[in-house]
């Protein structure tokens, strides 16, 4: 019986590598915010392009926490490529359900959101090889403010992801 129980640890080990192994992803990072997501601050990710011939899907990803007080998220996404031009978008995100459940996966107060960037309508490729940069803040505003939310709370990790497009 010892030496079944001494082996029940590497299982469980190796079975966590399998699950957590992820063969479509090319970029996954995460930044963390501070308990708050001032409107100044930017996340910025950096990676090189993968190839200039295949397709792939690139992700905003969000971990909030049930102090998030908003039904959605806007923000503003800049992509740099590699030549000095750039592409800036405010997106707008549905972050709660409508009786004010908040939306992501999750079993804790944390919910995770994997949020759409780019390849959702049309195939993305990287139209020049080199290295990218995206620029990820947040321009909340409550209604008929005109300024911005200054401090956002209820943001815990801001991510950028690339993924291979599934065939």
């Amino acid at each position: 019986m010892r030496k079944k129980t001494k082996w029940l640890p590497v299982l469980f080990f190796s079975l966590f590598l399998v699950i957590s192994c992820d063969s479509k992803a090319v970029f996954d990072e995460y930044k963390s915010v501070p308990n708050q997501w001032h409107k100044d601050s930017v996340a910025s990710f950096n990676f090189k392009a993968p190839d200039t011939t295949n397709s792939y899907n690139l992700y905003v990803n969000l971990r909030n926490t049930n102090d998030y007080k908003f039904s959605n998220l806007f923000l503003i996404v800049e992509l740099n490529y590699p030549n000095g031009k750039a592409f800036k978008d405010t997106l707008e995100y549905k972050m709660a359900a409508p009786n004010g459940e908040l939306l992501g996966s999750g079993f804790t107060d944390v919910k995770e959101n994997k949020l759409w960037y780019r390849g959702y309508n049309s195939p993305f490729k990287f139209a020049e090889s080199g290295d990218y940069k995206v620029d990820i803040q947040h321009a909340m505003r409550k209604n008929g403010d005109v300024d911005g939310v200054e401090i956002l709370e209820g943001i815990t990790d801001i991510g950028f992801r690339v993924e291979h497009v599934q065939k």
